[in-house]
């Protein structure tokens, strides 16, 4: 597959994984930064080859064989992440940048390689589920949005799914990382707001964010 391809499907895969799964086609072609028309285009001949299903005016999803290809980019993706967290101790948003770049250049044997030198992790630095070579992905089903969960509960911090530098920077900022604890104080249900206590201080995260971050809640 071509990187444009790698990227088409990886980001329909992982819009369909978020909250409200939006994979309209207008939104697939502002996060890959490319008209309306060439996303349209590379639909259908996605389509053709049985990658994408594509009808008009309705979402987007991936066939079968769609997310398998997909998963194994996401693979590879993951494996550099955790690669390059553990051997050069870059930032989660370098780790991703990086990653990018990596993931379409890199041979089954070599990632099977990198795999077995970390250890066979199962998440990668953001908490990511790293699929296995067979294609299969195990989520951990513990896990939900910091927007969903309950007031006046302790959780742990077990994911940051996304890809933005700004976000990375706040919740380093603010030492939102991966295993640390945080305490739910309030959930503003009519404005989306969640109110947190992390370390000691007090924030207010709009959905945007709460959607996510995932936590676990603590025993």
């Amino acid at each position: 597959m071509t990187v444009s391809v790698d990227n088409y499907i990886k980001t329909i895969y992982k819009q369909s994984k978020l909250s409200g799964a939006d994979t309209r086609l207008s939104t697939i072609a502002s996060l890959l930064n490319v008209s309306n028309a060439a996303a349209t285009d590379m639909a259908r001949k996605l389509s053709l080859k049985k990658i994408v299903n594509y009808t008009k005016y309705k979402s987007l999803s991936l066939t079968e064989k769609g997310e398998k290809l997909a998963l194994k980019v996401i693979r590879k993706h993951r494996l550099w992440e955790s690669f390059l967290f553990k051997t050069l101790s870059l930032s989660l948003h370098e780790i991703h940048r990086e990653a990018e770049q990596l993931e379409h250049q890199t041979s089954d044997f070599l990632d099977e390689k990198i795999e077995h030198y970390l250890g066979f992790p199962a998440f990668d630095p953001h908490g990511d589920p790293i699929p296995a070579i067979n294609g299969e992905i195990k989520p951990d089903s513990s896990q939900i949005p910091l927007s969903e969960a309950e007031a006046e509960c302790m959780y742990e911090i077990s994911r940051l799914f996304s890809s933005d530098e700004d976000f990375f920077e706040f919740c380093t900022s603010n030492h939102f990382i991966i295993g640390v604890n945080i305490w739910v104080e309030k959930q503003y249900k009519s404005n989306g707001m969640t109110e947190v206590v992390i370390d000691q201080n007090k924030i207010i995260l709009n959905q945007d964010i709460s959607n996510i971050i995932y936590v676990k809640q603590l025993n």
